[in-house]
């Protein structure tokens, strides 16, 4: 009887010393601590040229300018600017190309008219002073207008023109050159063939300034000449005078001497 106790303690004794070891081989190994990876930061948004504001600071556009946002065709400018991958070229003629010419010009065109000019005005791609060498070679280029409004690039020297029909202006200036957006200056507006079938007339020339009219009064120089001559008339008058008197003054004294005589 006690020697089945002993086994029963000792049964007892082996499962309690074992039970730890039992559950820490049935537990799951703790997982491993999870590494964050950094997010990454947002790509920046890409950056738009306004167009508008360009032109409105850059330069003495605000013929072109005014005529862009009147016809809407600043929005499609500014679409097309937009687009990165191609961008645009934009020839903008100052405001003393437009001054050139006669006012008729353009009140004369329609609206779709002058919608045409302004979007022969630009190439629907981006181009750099540099790529116009090699652009010359491909002649005649196609402007946003479509196929039938074309332009010719020459580089003379390193100088580039474009050339319209009824002109050739010389690129004055580089206003803005960083894609997706270029703006070169122009001395003249340019003029298609299928908008005007002759050389447009030029503005009449500004009316000379008139000049300053001799005044009707007299010169200082005349009046003093005047005021000497009458200074010497004056004098020789007065001279005479005197003479008169001392003759008369004469002819008195002889005649009283007479009369003493006679006496």
């Amino acid at each position: 009887m006690e020697s089945k106790a002993a086994i029963f303690a000792t049964a007892v004794l082996a499962v309690l010393f074992a039970a730890p070891a039992m559950a820490q081989l049935s537990s799951p190994p703790a997982p491993a601590p999870m590494s964050l990876a950094p997010t990454p930061a947002p790509a920046p948004a890409p950056h738009y040229v306004d167009l508008a504001e360009l032109l409105s600071v850059a330069g003495p556009f605000h013929t072109f300018l005014n005529y862009l946002e009147k016809t809407n065709v600043i929005e499609t400018f500014q679409s097309q600017a937009n687009n990165t991958k191609v961008g645009i070229t934009i020839f903008v003629p100052k405001d003393s190309a437009f001054a050139a010419l006669k006012k008729s010009t353009f009140s004369n065109l329609t609206s779709d008219q002058l919608k045409t000019l302004l979007l022969y005005h630009a190439f629907p791609k981006f181009y750099s002073l540099a790529e116009f060498k090699n652009l010359s070679s491909l002649n005649p280029v196609n402007t946003f207008a479509g196929s039938p409004y074309t332009l010719n690039l020459t580089d003379d020297m390193g100088s580039i023109y474009v050339q319209s029909m009824w002109s050739r202006p010389k690129i004055a200036s580089s206003v803005y050159a960083t894609k997706p957006v270029a703006i070169y200056a122009l001395n003249k507006v340019l003029l298609p063939m299928q908008l005007f079938s002759k050389d447009p007339p030029l503005a009449p020339a500004p009316a000379p300034a008139p000049e300053s009219g001799a005044s009707d009064a007299p010169s200082p120089a005349a009046g003093k000449a005047g005021g000497l001559t009458g200074g010497k008339g004056d004098s020789t008058s007065a001279a005479y005078n005197v003479g008169a008197v001392s003759f008369a003054n004469s002819l008195l004294l002889a005649a009283a001497g007479c009369l003493m005589l006679l006496w």
